[in-house]
């Protein structure tokens, strides 16, 4: 009898959870174009997210594509004045 390894490897992303005026949460995976999902509360977008991750993966596994990483990415925030929106519209007007 052989001894069977399974080899699981395990993949972090982040993920940018907008509340919705409507009513509960979008998910966006920034890592994984158009993967995107929706849930009524956030646990329920955080678990929608985790599968929706899980398949995009194992669609990318299944057509031999690699898989993409999220070790370097991060999240930063940038500030626009609405003064210098306005003037720049004025400018292209």
């Amino acid at each position: 009898m052989g001894i069977v390894i399974i080899k699981r490897m395990e993949h972090s992303y982040h993920v940018l959870y907008r509340p919705e005026s409507e009513g509960g949460f979008t998910a966006i995976v920034p890592s994984l174009p158009g993967c995107v999902t929706h849930g009524r509360t956030l646990a329920e977008a955080e678990m929608v997210a985790a599968d929706a991750i899980a398949g995009y993966l194992a669609s990318l596994r299944k057509h031999g594509e690699s898989i993409p990483s999220d070790d370097r990415a991060f999240i930063g925030l940038v500030r626009a004045r609405r003064s210098t929106l306005r003037r720049r519209r004025r400018a292209y007007a």
